[in-house]
C-alpha cells in the first residue's frame, strides 16, 4: 500500500506561545518514507525533537499572529493485516521493562476501573482471542458521532456514553486491553478510509512479542495505516499541543 499525504494547518495566535507539532510519518521497519517535507511559516526558528519511545519526530515552533504549517509525504506500507486470534498471551512478569507503562492506568485510560467488567464480560479468553473480543466489543458498543466528546473526555466517559470519535475508540480499546493485562498504547496515524480526511487515532496492542495495530472504528486496517507516533494516550500523540491559546 502506497499513501500520499497532504496536511495544511492554519492558526492565529493573539499572544505568542510555544507549539509542538506531531504530523510527520515515522520511519519504521514497517513503513518506508519515500518523501517527507514539513514547512512552517513563522518568524521564529523551529527545532526537531524525538517522539515518544523514539517513534517519529516532533517539531517545536512558536506561534505569533498567523501560524501556518504544511506537510507533504509519500509512504509505502509494508505491514500486513494479521488474525489476532492466532496470537498468544504474554504474562506481565515476562514483559520487557519498557512495556510496563503500557500496562498501567494513564490520564485518559483508567484501566483499573474496568478490570471487573473485563473479568466478567470476557471470562475464559486470553491472548489474541481476548484482544480481538475487546476490539469487536468496542466497535459494536460505540456509535461514531462527531462532537460527542471533547479534549477532556476519558475512556470511562466513553464507556458510559457509548459514543465518540476515533480518539475515544482508541482510548477505550487501550483501557480495556490494559485491564486485561495486555500492554496497549495509542497511535496517531493517517488512514485512507477516514471520511472526511483528518488525523486519525488507533490502538496498538502487544501480542506474541510485537505491537499490533487495531482500529475499532473500522476506518483503517493495519496494512494501510501510516503511523505518526505512539504513547500512553492522547497526551502523548496530539498532532498539535499549544502552551497558550490559539484559534483555527
Amino acid at each position: 500500500m502506497r499513501l500520499g499525504i497532504s496536511v495544511e494547518l492554519d492558526y492565529w495566535f493573539d499572544a505568542a506561545a510555544d507549539v509542538l507539532l506531531q504530523v510527520e510519518v515515522a520511519k519504521t521497519a514497517e513503513q518506508v518514507l519515500e518523501r517527507s517535507e514539513l514547512t512552517v511559516w513563522s518568524d521564529h526558528p523551529i527545532a526537531a525533537a524525538v517522539g515518544e519511545d523514539g517513534i517519529g519526530q516532533r517539531c517545536w515552533g512558536r506561534g505569533e499572529g498567523q501560524f501556518r504549517a504544511q506537510y507533504e509525504a509519500e509512504v509505502r506500507i509494508l505491514r500486513s493485516d494479521i488474525d489476532l486470534t492466532t496470537l498468544g498471551a504474554t504474562p506481565p512478569r515476562l514483559l520487557p521493562g519498557a512495556l510496563v507503562p503500557y500496562l498501567l492506568p494513564s490520564r485518559y485510560c483508567q484501566s483499573d476501573r474496568l478490570e471487573g467488567f473485563v473479568d466478567s464480560e470476557f471470562a475464559g479468553l486470553t491472548g489474541g482471542a481476548l484482544a480481538q473480543a475487546l476490539v469487536d466489543w468496542t466497535a459494536g458498543a460505540l456509535r461514531y458521532q462527531m462532537g460527542a466528546s471533547e479534549g477532556t473526555t476519558t475512556a470511562l466517559d466513553t464507556f458510559a456514553s457509548r459514543r465518540g470519535v476515533c480518539r475515544d475508540y482508541a482510548h477505550l480499546v487501550v483501557a480495556l486491553a490494559r485491564a486485561a493485562e495486555i500492554p496497549a498504547r495509542c497511535v496517531a496515524a493517517y488512514a485512507p478510509g477516514v471520511d472526511p480526511p483528518d488525523f486519525h487515532a488507533v490502538a496498538e496492542l502487544w501480542l506474541d512479542g510485537a505491537w499490533r495495530l487495531v482500529d475499532a472504528t473500522g476506518m483503517g486496517s493495519a496494512g494501510e495505516i501510516a503511523v505518526v507516533t505512539a504513547g500512553r494516550d492522547a497526551t502523548d500523540i496530539a498532532f498539535m499541543t499549544v502552551w497558550g491559546l490559539t484559534r483555527l
